[in-house]
């Protein structure tokens, strides 16, 4: 990632004037005996629809001219029979040559490997009962965020999971594993988390799905088709309707069982840009480009797209409300978010709230080099108090607890001092406070994405293997500590699926590719690291039991958190206080100790229940405490409730 002073000022190559469309972009709208298309080709001479009976098919069926409506830049053709099934592109003219075929961009339904469009009848694509799905409500103070892959979590033969790697694990009940405890989406009520955040599932370009028995493996973070179902993950992804009602089942089947759903999305770049539809109908208009044509790469995945550009913004929004509307999606997280402009971060905010009041929207706020637009104008982590209810992960809690990126050291979970100030950063929620000394970036807590472990990078078990010495039990201490840190944050907890199984990559850093050996996760694990799960669970119990944990508004904060000044640097201890009226309890105390030493600091005499304390934890108490003193042991949380 880069820093703010590094932005770049550079500007993307000129544009020019656009007509751009009032309507919503629809490319395909099926009426049973006819259908209409539609491209966005302003400036193109000439555009044509073809269409197809297969992927597999060498010609099409039927080439049918298009019409340029000057009033909305679109080419548009209404084929009058019936057409359900059918694969169709789109073909444009420009300075006297065809460009290549594409789909266009913005299918919604696609062919296997979705270099085709296909038109569907949208009421076949909903499993039943769709209509009456709605998702659960979910108090912001009850936000744990859970990320999750799909082939990662169900495709280990120990998960039980019939439908293995697919959409439909997620709608399995009763699975286990060989010891009879629970897998898959029963193990995700068990954990008490209440979002799951799934990784890239929009169609990307990076698997063949004509030859899923390969098993081929890519997290996704290469876009083909941004409105449509990625088929890899699908039973058949020759069948376009399977696809999209797999997911809409598997988006069912978690709203029932009390979780909403939050998708990962990659606007900052696409795949191969020659082979998308934006290069195929308005090359350049895009893309942030150079003077010369090359592409600005502040994505470093070859290209960054131009999200200030009319078109792109509308097409963002759009894209997002799509999702949202067919598909229920509560939330989304924004890949490399920093590449856009902080006016589209605005617009879409505003336009999903006003769908849906309870959307969570958060994002990368850096970008891998300097993107081309204006720093300030970008929606860099510490731009994020320039936008209206849209989050940012913390790198600042991220790399204190569990150090920096690169494993020069484990940080303060490992008694490494100079992390104190980020630590208590993170547990204020990035917010202004009297006690912090790091410049805040959020206005609002819930702005702040607490974290130490996500699918970047390694996870946690390999990060402690690799840059400790310590003992297996000693570094099960350590992820015990820092995930207490994150669960007790003003922020949004956010977790990695598996890391609560101690799980591990074998000592992969960039496992995007990598094979199943590397990614899936080894249900045997939940049997042998047992207590680091409930563990995990009790602390999403303790912080659903005390709302005081997510005070929510950064005024209260300042007001009732209060850190307790302790001389240790690697010890945090924070008091919130006040809470009648908002918690169950009257305060709640914590004391986070990196040292290797017992860590004893004074509090208000009292009478207390120990919800937590040398790795153990319980929502219902561990026992009772009178006096005026809250201990942790080396490397350990003690969290206190005052009734």
């Amino acid at each position: 990632m880069y820093t703010l002073a590094a932005a770049t000022m550079a500007s993307c190559a000129p544009k020019g004037t656009v007509t751009v469309p009032d309507a919503p972009l629809e490319e395909c709208v099926y009426m049973g005996d006819r259908t209409e298309f539609a491209v966005w080709a302003p400036d193109a001479e000439a555009a044509q629809l073809r269409l197809y009976h297969s992927a597999s098919d060498d010609a099409a069926f039927k080439i049918v001219n298009m019409k340029l409506s000057k009033k909305d830049g679109l080419w548009k053709v209404t084929v009058d029979e019936d057409l359900k099934g059918a694969l169709y592109t789109f073909q444009v003219k420009r300075d006297g040559e065809w460009l290549e075929e594409t789909a266009g961009i913005a299918a919604k339904a696609v062919g296997v490997n979705g270099r085709r469009g296909a038109v569907v009848d949208w009421d076949e694509t909903d499993p039943e009962g769709w209509a009456d799905d709605v998702s659960p409500e979910i108090e912001p103070s009850d936000i744990i965020v859970y990320e999750l892959q799909h082939r990662d979590f169900s495709v280990h033969e120990t998960s039980g999971i019939s439908g293995k790697g697919k959409y439909v694990a997620l709608t399995e009940e009763g699975t286990k594993n060989p010891d009879g405890l629970a897998t898959g989406i029963d193990h995700l009520k068990e954990i008490g988390v209440t979002y799951i955040q799934l990784l890239p599932s929009t169609d990307f370009a990076t698997i063949d799905e004509t030859r899923l028995e390969d098993n081929q493996y890519n997290w996704g973070y290469e876009p083909l088709n941004y409105n449509a179902v990625e088929g890899s993950f699908s039973t058949d992804p020759y069948d376009p309707v399977t696809r999209i009602r797999e997911f809409k089942q598997m988006v069912q089947a978690l709203h029932k069982a009390g979780f909403r759903v939050i998708l990962d999305v990659v606007y900052n770049h696409t795949t191969n840009a020659a082979n998308t539809g934006f290069e195929r109908t308005m090359p350049g208009y895009f893309y942030r480009m150079r003077p010369d044509g090359t592409f600005f790469d502040g994505s470093g995945c070859g290209n960054e797209t131009a999200s200030e550009q009319e078109m792109f913004r509308k097409y963002m929004v759009e894209s997002l409300e799509w999702w949202m509307k067919e598909y229920h999606i509560d939330g989304f997280r924004f890949d490399l978010m920093a590449i856009h402009d902080i006016e589209t971060m605005n617009l879409i905010s505003e336009r999903l709230h006003a769908i849906d009041p309870d959307v969570v929207l958060y994002g990368e706020g850096w970008a891998a080099s300097a993107p081309a637009y204006p720093a300030e104008k970008i929606a860099l982590k510490a731009n994020t108090y320039m936008m209206d209810k849209v989050g940012a992960f913390s790198d600042n809690i991220r790399d204190a607890v569990r150090g920096p990126l690169g494993c020069e050291n484990a940080g303060f979970m490992d008694g490494v001092a100079g992390n104190k100030a980020n630590v208590e950063f993170g547990v204020v929620g990035g917010i202004e406070h009297p006690q912090v000394s790091v410049e805040a970036w959020t206005n609002n807590p819930l702005q702040h994405v607490s974290y130490v472990s996500c699918h970047d990078d390694h996870c946690l078990r390999d990060r402690l293997e690799i840059a400790t010495d310590a003992s297996e039990t000693e570094r099960l201490n350590m992820v015990k500590l820092a995930q207490t840190a994150v669960y007790t944050s003003q922020g949004i907890p956010f977790i990695f699926n598996g890391e609560e199984l101690y799980r591990h990559k074998q000592g992969v850093k960039n496992s995007y590719n990598q094979p199943d050996e590397i990614n899936a996760i080894d249900w045997t694990y939940k049997t042998k690291y047992k207590d680091l799960v409930d563990y995990y669970a009790a602390l999403a119990a303790i912080r659903h039991a005390h709302p005081g944990f997510c005070l929510g508004d950064a005024d209260m904060v300042r007001e009732k958190l209060q850190f307790i000044e302790t001389e240790d640097p690697c010890v945090v201890a924070f008091r919130i206080s006040g809470l009648e009226g908002i918690d169950s309890a009257k305060s709640l105390t914590v004391l986070l100790n990196g040292s290797k030493k017992l860590a004893t600091v004074a509090i208000p005499e009292g009478d207390y229940t120990v919800l937590a304390r040398g790795g153990k934890a319980d929502v219902d108490g561990i026992t009772a405490y009178s006096g005026n003193w809250i201990t942790a042991t080396a490397t350990s949380a003690t969290i206190l409730a005052e009734y």
